[in-house]
């Protein structure tokens, strides 16, 4: 198949499909009369690759799915391995989202400053509460990814 005609069927843009042959996720392809040409090896390559995408990761993440693993790792155990770590980055990223719609709320339901000025003002101070804090808990979350006995 022509270079057109497998964009056609995955959806993608021609320059997608040399783009990612360039960095070496789509293996290179051989060329007739300067053109190339794909088999259906390809199209299935490139559906792993937009599911991939699809679902956030980077393009380095796909690089380790290809090539990241032993030869002999079973496709299943490498989707395993990649989606966990994709779920905690979620996760976390959850977390800071459920942060800022708590602030977001606060600020809605319980802001009275009539300027801007002691909005800033009463920012700077809680900043100043939060440093303290912010440390104490980051410290907290990263003993607890680990059980006591490993602790030292």
């Amino acid at each position: 198949m022509k270079i057109s005609e497998v964009a056609r069927q995955v959806g993608l843009q021609a320059s997608a499909i040399r783009y990612y042959e360039r960095i070496g996720l789509l293996p290179r392809a051989p060329r007739m009369s300067g053109q190339r040409r794909y088999d259906t090896t390809a199209l299935y390559r490139l559906a792993i690759i937009q599911r991939a995408r699809q679902l956030g990761f980077t393009l380095t993440e796909i690089r380790h799915l290809f090539f990241g693993f032993r030869d002999i790792t079973r496709a299943s155990e490498r989707w395993r391995t990649l989606s966990q770590r994709k779920l905690a980055e979620l996760d976390h990223l959850m977390d800071g989202i459920k942060t800022v719609r708590g602030v977001l709320n606060k600020l809605m339901t319980k802001c009275r400053c009539d300027t801007l000025d002691q909005c800033g003002k009463a920012i700077f101070q809680s900043m100043n509460r939060d440093v303290v804090a912010r440390p104490l808990l980051a410290s907290h979350r990263h003993r607890e990814k680990y059980p006591t006995s490993l602790r030292t």
